[in-house]
C-alpha cells in the first residue's frame, strides 16, 4: 500500500489550484494525505482524491503564523513519522520548500520531492526545476509528472471539486454572484457597491458572499438589494453557492478558483501584483479586467503602493457589468 502526502500550506486558492496535481498522486497511490495550512484546509477536502486533510500553519509560508514554536513543530513530525511513503511538497514560485522537507526528513519520510532553486542537501530525493511561466494549475501538474506522478488517461487536468457539495436554501434560480473581499488589499476592487446597484438595476438576482471577517463589507455592497450571505457560508457551501450561479464577479482570490473548478464563469477584476499569467481563474470562461502594466506589475505587494489604486479603481462599474452580461449562460 503506498501513502503518499501531498503539503501545499498556503491559502484557499492554493489549494484549489493543486487539484489536478492531487489527483495525479491519486492515480497511483493507495492513500493520499493532504498538509494544509488553516486557510487552505477546507478546499483541500473538496479535492477529488484526497482521503485525509492534516492542517499546520507554517511560519516560513503565512505571514500571521507568529514565531516558530518548537513544540508544535516536534508535534507535526511525530504526527507524520512513519506514516508515509512519499511526500510531494507544492510552493509558488517565490516559496522554499526546503524547511518542509526537513521536517519531512525529520519524520522519517523516505522520498520527498519538491521543486527547489536553492541546493536541498539530503533533503530531496527528487529536485525539479522551477517550470515555466505557465498557469499555476498546469505548472503543479508538470511537478508533480516530474516526481513520477501522472494524471490517469482521459483526465484534462482541469480544475475540479467533489461532486456532493452541500445545496444552500434560498437562492434565486440564475443568480449572479459578487464576492467583494479579497485577502490582500492591493487585490481589492473598491467599486463593488456600484456594480450590485446596475446588475440589480438590469434585473439581475445579485447574491453578494464573503468571510466571517468580511459582513460589514458584504452588507455595504448587497446595499439592501441583494441577497447577503457575508460570513454564512462555509467553504463548500460557498462552492455549491457558486456551482449554482450564472457567473462569479470576484478580484485575485480564492473563490475565482473555486468557481472555475465548478464550471462557473468568472469575471476577474486582477490586480496585476501577482502574474496573471499564472494566477488567472484557469477556465476558458473569463473575462480579466484591470490595467495589468500598472507600477505595481509583479510586485506582490499587499498594499496597493500606487496612489488611488489606478489598476482596478479606474475599471468603470459599467464595465464590469458588461462583462457579467457577456458570459451569462456561456458555460450553460
Amino acid at each position: 500500500m503506498t501513502r503518499a502526502l501531498v503539503v501545499r500550506l498556503d491559502s484557499l486558492g492554493d489549494v484549489v489550484v493543486c487539484g489536478p496535481a492531487v489527483r495525479a498522486v491519486a492515480a497511483s497511490a493507495d492513500r493520499v494525505t493532504v498538509l494544509a495550512g488553516p486557510r487552505g484546509a477546507a478546499a483541500a477536502a473538496l479535492l477529488p482524491g484526497v482521503d485525509e486533510v492534516r492542517v499546520f500553519d507554517a511560519p516560513w509560508i503565512t505571514a500571521d503564523a507568529g514565531p516558530v514554536d518548537p513544540v508544535l513543530v516536534a508535534r507535526l513530525v511525530g504526527d507524520l513519522r512513519g506514516r508515509f511513503d512519499t511526500a510531494l511538497v507544492l510552493t509558488s514560485f517565490h516559496q522554499s520548500a526546503l524547511p518542509t522537507a526537513l521536517l519531512l526528513r525529520l519524520a522519517g519520510v523516505p522520498r520527498v520531492a519538491a521543486v527547489s532553486t536553492d541546493y536541498p542537501g539530503s533533503l530531496l530525493d527528487v529536485r525539479l526545476p522551477e517550470p515555466g511561466e505557465d498557469p499555476e494549475p498546469v505548472r503543479m501538474t508538470a511537478i508533480a509528472r516530474g516526481a513520477g506522478f501522472h494524471l490517469p488517461p482521459g483526465d484534462d487536468g482541469a480544475l475540479r471539486l467533489v461532486e456532493d457539495l452541500p445545496a444552500v436554501a434560498g437562492l434565486p434560480a440564475h443568480p449572479v454572484v459578487v464576492h467583494p473581499g479579497a485577502d490582500a488589499e492591493a487585490r481589492a476592487y473598491p467599486r463593488w457597491a456600484e456594480v450590485v446597484a446596475l446588475l440589480t438595476d438590469q434585473g439581475h438576482d445579485v447574491v453578494v458572499t464573503g468571510g466571517p471577517d468580511e459582513r460589514e463589507l458584504t452588507a455595504a455592497v448587497a446595499g439592501g438589494r441583494a441577497l447577503d450571505l457575508g460570513g454564512r457560508l462555509s467553504v463548500a457551501e460557498l462552492a455549491g453557492v457558486l456551482r449554482e450561479a450564472d457567473v462569479l464577479a470576484v478580484g485575485n482570490t480564492g473563490p475565482a478558483h473555486l468557481a472555475a473548478a465548478v464550471g462557473t464563469p468568472v469575471v476577474s477584476l486582477f490586480s496585476p501584483v501577482v502574474p496573471l499569467t499564472r494566477w488567472a481563474p484557469h477556465t476558458p470562461h473569463r473575462v480579466v479586467l484591470g490595467d495589468q502594466s500598472a507600477p505595481c506589475a509583479g510586485s506582490r505587494a499587499r498594499a496597493c503602493p500606487v496612489p488611488g489604486h489606478p489598476c482596478l479603481a479606474d475599471v468603470a462599474p459599467t464595465t464590469v457589468v458588461a462583462a457579467v452580461a457577456q458570459l451569462v449562460g456561456v458555460a450553460a
